[in-house]
């Protein structure tokens, strides 16, 4: 295998700056498991045929559509099944870390219920080109993108299944280290926050406070009242479906060095075509019933014990206890007593900064300082 760059390999850090497999592991147990087995009760398709590395020593491109208008729900469900996924089957190597819109990280306030850093903490790494390259060398782990980039995230619940235009790095990087593309597609996420609209002029505005995009929907109104409804997500059952794997050297003759970027526009566009065609068609097969209200309600009735905690309202208090429990005091494989009477109310009790959640309008002033604290307004991350 050659030698990274000098540049890259000073840019190696970030494999491990944040990224903590204990943290994700412990809160994959104690809250993420219940959110998925009765919330987004999120499945997999085609991924029992794992796909593998076609060059060793490089990782994988997995590369998915944006769900926009909404906040990543799609994204740390996807992970957290697949990590239970490839832990059982003793393969957690192949787990992809994630590439994320730098604005994830940027505030405290774009992290879940402004847990710190949760985003890093849990495998993901801003999506620079430097970075990028970097982690091309990485090997305990594939990587996984969103190659729509912020346009796809507030694309509009009218595109919800249109793949916008694909960043080029993804096919210039995959034929220079001879690695696969690995699509796959995310069905039913669009609905976490349907019919949500956005315009230009506003997301401009928004970005400069720390959030990529604002989605108009009547589902802002209660977040105005009701903070908590910033990271709300409805009942949408989430859908992963495996595409046909590509591989960027069968698409061209040419080397990388020969390449144009007119070239590497074009085969782009020729990728995005074809998974715009297998998406289409996993959404016609997965796509028609985006909700499911039998099938929530009985999921609800079977883990009734853990009542509130699998509704969205009371996210924020299991949420900041984990981080009190996981970072403030540094306790280590941990079970929290979700089915406890009494359990929200304790947390409510030792975390007060999730009151401000409930309290309309000055709730967001608590939760806007300590989401903002040691940022400044419109500083590029």
């Amino acid at each position: 295998m050659n030698p990274p760059p000098p540049a890259i390999a000073a840019n190696q850090h970030i494999y491990d700056d944040y990224f903590r497999e204990e943290f994700t592991q412990t809160l994959d147990e104690n809250i993420l498991q219940l959110l998925d087995r009765v919330w987004f009760r999120s499945e997999l398709v085609g991924f029992d045929d794992y796909p593998e590395r076609n060059n060793p020593d490089r990782p994988l491109i997995f590369a998915s559509n944006h769900s926009g208008m909404a906040f990543p729900w799609d994204a740390i469900v996807a992970l957290s099944h697949l990590w239970r996924h490839l832990l059982g089957r003793g393969v957690l190597r192949d787990l992809p870390r994630p590439l994320s819109a730098p604005l994830l990280s940027q505030t405290a306030l774009m992290n879940p219920y402004l847990v710190k850093d949760f985003w890093k903490k849990c495998g993901s790494v801003d999506a620079t080109t430097l970075n990028f390259e970097t982690m091309m060398y990485y090997q305990d782990h594939n990587l996984m993108l969103y190659p729509e980039g912020v346009p796809g995230i507030g694309k509009g619940f009218n595109r919800k299944y249109q793949f916008q235009r694909l960043a080029t790095s993804m096919v210039r990087l995959g034929l220079l280290h001879n690695t696969d593309i690995v699509p796959f597609y995310t069905i039913n996420a669009e609905y976490l926050n349907p019919y949500a609209y956005s315009w230009d002029w506003i997301n401009n505005f928004t970005k400069k406070i720390g959030i990529p995009f604002l989605p108009l929907t009547g589902l802002l109104l209660l977040v105005l009242v009701q903070p908590w409804a910033f990271y709300l997500a409805l009942p949408a059952k989430l859908v992963f479906v495996m595409g046909t794997r590509i591989r960027p050297s069968d698409l061209t003759s040419k080397t990388p060095d020969e390449l144009t970027r007119e070239d590497y526009l074009a085969l782009s566009e020729e990728i995005r075509q074809r998974m715009q065609t297998e998406m289409d068609a996993a959404v016609l097969a997965h796509g028609q019933q985006p909700y499911r209200w039998g099938e929530l309600w009985q999921r609800m009735k079977e883990n009734r014990r853990y009542f509130p905690f699998f509704l969205p309202f009371a996210w924020p208090a299991v949420f900041t206890e984990f981080e009190r429990l996981y970072v403030k005091e540094g306790r280590r494989n941990f079970r929290m007593q979700l089915d406890r009477p009494g359990a929200w109310l304790r947390m409510l009790w030792r975390n007060p900064i999730t009151l401000a959640y409930f309290i309309p309008l000055i709730g967001w002033i608590p939760l806007a300082i300590k989401g903002y604290r040691g940022n400044k307004l419109g500083q590029k991350p």
